[in-house]
């Protein structure tokens, strides 16, 4: 490693806006478990099919309808 670096002509790091935020949440089993099979159907996480959903719905602007049975 160097004792010092020049950054003057540093640039922005233009994925910046594409971080994700690590949260907590709650997921019914039965919503995981339907996410996992995808996953395995598909071989990409659960995780990220559940992030590309929810981005999905934000694009589209989906409104949501809560039924309780």
């Amino acid at each position: 490693m160097r004792d010092e670096y020049d950054v003057k002509d540093a640039k922005k790091n233009p994925y910046v806006n594409g971080l994700k935020k690590q949260i907590t949440i709650n997921i019914d089993v039965e919503t995981i478990d339907y996410f996992k099979q995808m996953s395995s159907e598909t071989n990409i996480p659960y995780q990220t099919l559940i992030n590309v959903y929810l981005k999905e719905c934000d694009k589209s602007k989906k409104k949501i309808n809560i039924t309780f049975n």
